[in-house]
């Protein structure tokens, strides 16, 4: 009998948080549709009490996608809200612009092409394209993966200031005996990825997995994303790198020139 009740309780929360969730996005639409609306509108068409329609839009507000106007007794969208949708729009950009030279690399190279940018304190993969080289590659599309144990990582930190690397990263966990664990190591190697224009990690993540990184560079020149190319340490060798790292930086910089970069003196 108190199982019976201990799932109504649930089901009828979980009912409860599904209405909830629905009504505070029929209120984005409904200040998306109408510029700007009062506490009493937004509770007329969603059918239920100011009190209730009032909770919700605090709490919206609370986020930030929704916002006072300068009428004190209307809300309007808020600054949160177009900033979540311009991050998603530059993304899809990222990606559409990239896609094309990406095929190309993979065709180049025969290795695994990936895109990715920097989320929080890791580099979070965004497009994929398979090189003919490789037979099974890792799926990393929405994948996150550590800045100090891989190239992509490497090249994303490598933009930021050292102070900030050093506040993202308090601990550099090892991955495998060559993963960089030691904050001065970290500091040489992103030093070395700006003066060389690229990153290598040599099987830092994985055992037999290479990969090297270059920058892409949005319309301000910041660093916007890194363009990289995997393989298997074995083709990737010390050699064969040399060639794929020219291919790679020039790869980054044309999807850099689509995003809209120009290079000084040029």
């Amino acid at each position: 009998m108190t199982s019976t009740i201990n799932t109504e309780t649930r089901q009828g929360r979980d009912v409860g948080v599904v209405q909830s969730v629905d009504r505070a996005i029929t209120i984005l639409e409904i200040l998306a549709r109408e510029g700007e609306a009062g506490v009493t509108s937004v509770a007329d068409e969603l059918g239920v009490h100011k009190s209730t329609a009032f909770r919700l839009i605090g709490t919206l507000e609370a986020r930030g996608v929704v916002e006072q106007t300068d009428d004190r007794g209307k809300y309007q969208l808020g600054v949160g809200l177009i900033r979540m949708a311009g991050t998603t729009a530059a993304r899809i950009d990222l990606v559409q612009a990239s896609r094309p030279i990406s095929k190309q690399l993979a065709a180049d190279t025969g290795e695994t092409v990936n895109i990715a940018v920097l989320v929080d304190d890791s580099a979070l993969y965004l497009d994929q394209i398979a090189g003919a080289a490789t037979l099974q590659p890792h799926n990393w599309v929405g994948r996150r993966i550590p800045l100090h144990a891989t190239s992509n990582g490497k090249v994303l930190a490598a933009a930021l200031d050292p102070d900030e690397v050093d506040e993202l990263l308090p601990d550099l966990p090892p991955y495998t005996e060559r993963t960089i664990t030691r904050r001065r190591t970290l500091h040489r190697e992103l030093a070395d990825v700006r003066r060389n224009g690229h990153a290598v990690a040599v099987d830092e993540l994985e055992e037999g997995m290479t990969a090297l990184s270059a920058p892409v560079r949005d319309a301000h020149g910041e660093v916007a994303a890194a363009l990289s190319v995997t393989g298997s340490s074995f083709r990737l060798d010390a050699e064969s790198r040399a060639g794929v790292a020219t291919l790679l930086v020039a790869a980054a910089d044309e999807v850099s020139t689509a995003l809209g970069w120009v290079e000084r003196g040029s």
